[in-house]
C-alpha cells in the first residue's frame, strides 16, 4: 500500500523553485570540466539516503548514491527500533486506539515548543503510509508492538529481528534493482554552485576513513538535484562541544564512527541555514558495561513501565522511567554516576529473546535469585532499595505511580522472585538540530529561501523533532523525507 495523506507530500515537487535563492557563502568554484555526471546525487546510505535514491530512480533520474564508509547503512544499520505507526494493524490487533493527530500532539509535547509544526505535521500524517510502504513494497516483516518513553500509547512496529539491518538490506537491494549506482568509500568534499543553483559536487573516491588525504577527487555534475542524507555529528566532538560545551570526550556516542557532519558542513559553506544545533540528545538506555549503541537499549525500552530505576548511592527512584529521553538522561547525568534498572524475571516478556540472551552473555545484564542479592551486588543501600521495590509494587497494583507518574501497563506484574539488572549511563545519541528545510525537503539558505537544487533528509536536518525526538519517530522522518527529497530532486 503506497498512499499518502491529504497533503500529498510526494507530489510536492518544486513546480518552479522560489526565485532569489540564498547566495553561496563559500561555494566551491565551478570546474573547467566535469569528470562525470548524473541527474541526482545522494550523499549517505542510511534510511533517508536509500529512500531518496529509490524515489529519484523511480522518477526516472540517473541516480548515484555515495557513502564515505566501507559498510552501507550508517546509523540506520545500528538502530534497534521500528516504525512509529498510528493506526497500524499491530495496534488494532492489540486494541490500541491511536491517530495521526495523537502522534502529532506527542511530537509537539516532547519537542518543548521547538518543533517546526509544518514538518511534524508531514511526519504525523504520513507515518502510517510510510509503515505500510515499508511492509508491503519493501517487504520488511514486523512482529510486535513496542512502547517507547514519551509516547502516549504503544505505537512502534518493531522489526522481526529487532535491528535496523532488517530494513537497510532490503532498501539497498531495492535501490540496486532499480539501477541506482551505489558507491562506498566515497566522500562529499564540496558543493559546487553556478548562477545561484547547485550544479555539482567534488567527491573523493577511494576514501579511507578517517584519512582526509586518501583517495582521489572527482568532479560530478548534478543535472537535477543533490540530496544530503549524511546524518548527524554525534561523533564530531569538537563540533558538538562548540554547540554544547558539556558534551566533551568524557561522553561516548552510540553512533557509527563516520557520524562527523561532513555533508552538513559542506552545505553550511555554501550558505545553508542551520537551526537548533545546540539541542543534542543523549540516550538514557545505554550501559557503561558495553561500547557504542550496544544491546542494552533493546532491553531497557522493553522493560520501562515493568521494572524501576534507582540511584545506587541512595537506593531510591529519582525519575519517571517512561519519560522522554531528555528527562531520563538529564536525571541520570545529574547524579554523576550510572543508575541501576531492576526488573523481575517474569516482567521481561516484551524483551526480544535474542537481545536478552546477548545481554546476559556480554555481562551487560546481570541475574540474581532475589532483590536482596541484586542490592548487595550493586552496593545499593538495602533497606532503601527494598522500600523502593515495595512502593513500586504498590504502584503496579494500583496501576498508578504517584511518585513520578510513570506509565504502568496492564500486563505489568509484581516484581518478586528472580531479578535482572542493567547499569545505565547516557551516551550522545542524536543531534536534534541541522539544516533548515521546507516540507518539500528543500534546504533553506541564509536569505531564508530554498537553495535551488539542494535537498536534505534525516538527521542532517533540524526542526522536525524540536527539543526531544520520540523513539522510532525519527525513523519515519528519515524514510518519509528521504522519499520526498528524492522525488523532488528528480522532478525539479
Amino acid at each position: 500500500m503506497d498512499k499518502f495523506s491529504r497533503r500529498n507530500v510526494l507530489g510536492l515537487a518544486g513546480a518552479g523553485l522560489m526565485a532569489g535563492a540564498a547566495r553561496a557563502a563559500h561555494a566551491a568554484e565551478a570546474p573547467q570540466g566535469w569528470d562525470r555526471e548524473c541527474d541526482v546525487l545522494v550523499v549517505g546510505s542510511g534510511y533517508a539516503g536509500l529512500c531518496a535514491a529509490i524515489e529519484a530512480r523511480t522518477a526516472g533520474a540517473d541516480t548515484l548514491l555515495i557513502e564515505k564508509m566501507v559498510v552501507l547503512g550508517g546509523n540506520s544499520a545500528l538502530c534497534g527500533g521500528g516504525i512509529a505507526a498510528p493506526g497500524s494493524d499491530l495496534q488494532k490487533a492489540a486494541g490500541v486506539k491511536d491517530s495521526a493527530d495523537q502522534l502529532y500532539r506527542d511530537m509537539l509535547k516532547s519537542g518543548g515548543g521547538l518543533v517546526h509544526e509544518e514538518l511534524a505535521r508531514v511526519v504525523a500524517d504520513n507515518a502510517l503510509p510510510t509503515y505500510e510502504w515499508v511492509r508491503d513494497v519493501i517487504g520488511v516483516k514486523f512482529d510486535r508492538l513496542a512502547f517507547h518513553g514519551g509516547h502516549s500509547v504503544p505505537r512502534s512496529a518493531a522489526y522481526m529481528k529487532g535491528n535496523g539491518a532488517q530494513l537497510v538490506k532490503p532498501l539497498v537491494e531495492k535501490a540496486k534493482s532499480l539501477g541506482v549506482k551505489v558507491q562506498n568509500r566515497t566522500r562529499l568534499v564540496d558543493i559546487v554552485v553556478e548562477n545561484g543553483r547547485v550544479a555539482g559536487a567534488v567527491i573523493t573516491e577511494g576514501y579511507k576513513f578517517p584519512d582526509e588525504k586518501s583517495g582521489k577527487n572527482v568532479r560530478v555534475r548534478v543535472k537535477k538535484g543533490l540530496v544530503l542524507a549524511g546524518g548527524g555529528f554525534s561523533q564530531n566532538v569538537e563540533l558538538r562541544k562548540l554547540h554544547d560545551p558539556r558534551l566533551g570526550p568524557q561522553l561516548e556516542s552510540t553512533n557509527q564512527p563516520g557520524a562527523t557532519g561532513d555533508a552538513l558542513m559542506a552545505a553550511q559553506r555554501i550558505g545553508a541555514t542551520d537551526i537548533q544545533m545546540d539541542w543534542i540528545q543523549l540516550g538514557p538506555w545505554t550501559s557503561p558495561d558495553e561500547k557504542g549503541f550496544g544491546v542494552a537499549p533493546k532491553i531497557v525500552e522493553a522493560v520501562v513501565g515493568y521494572g524501576f530505576m534507582v540511584d545506587p548511592e541512595t537506593g531510591k527512584r529519582f525519575v519517571n522511567e517512561t519519560g522522554n529521553r531528555k528527562v531520563r538522561s538529564d536525571a541520570i547525568v545529574a547524579t554523576g554516576h550510572p543508575a541501576v534498572l531492576a526488573v523481575s524475571v517474569d516482567n521481561v516478556g516484551h524483551v526480544p529473546a535474542e537481545a536478552l540472551k546477548t545481554g546476559l552473555e556480554k555481562g551487560v545484564v546481570k541475574t540474581f535469585d532475589s532483590a536482596e542479592a541484586l542490592a548487595d551486588f550493586h552496593k545499593i543501600p538495602k533497606d532503601a532499595f527494598m522500600v523502593s521495590l515495595k512502593t513500586w509494587n504498590e504502584a503496579v497494583k494500583a496501576k498508578k505511580d504517584p511518585a513520578f507518574n510513570a506509565k504502568i501497563f496492564d500486563d505489568t506484574k509484581i516484581n518478586q522472585g528472580k531479578f535482572y539488572s542493567i547499569r545505565l549511563w547516557p551516551r550522545v545519541h542524536y543531534t536534534m538540530g541541522g539544516l533548515a528545510i521546507t516540507p518539500k525537503a528543500e534546504v533553506i539558505g541564509n536569505d531564508l529561501k530554498p537553495i535551488p537544487g539542494l535537498y536534505a533528509a534525516g538527521e542532517i536536518c533540524g526542526g522536525v523533532h524540536g527539543m526531544v525526538r520520540l523513539g522510532t519517530v525519527s525513523i519515519v522522518d528519515c524514510l518519509l523525507f528521504g522519499r520526498i527529497a528524492g522525488k523532488n530532486a528528480a522532478t525539479a
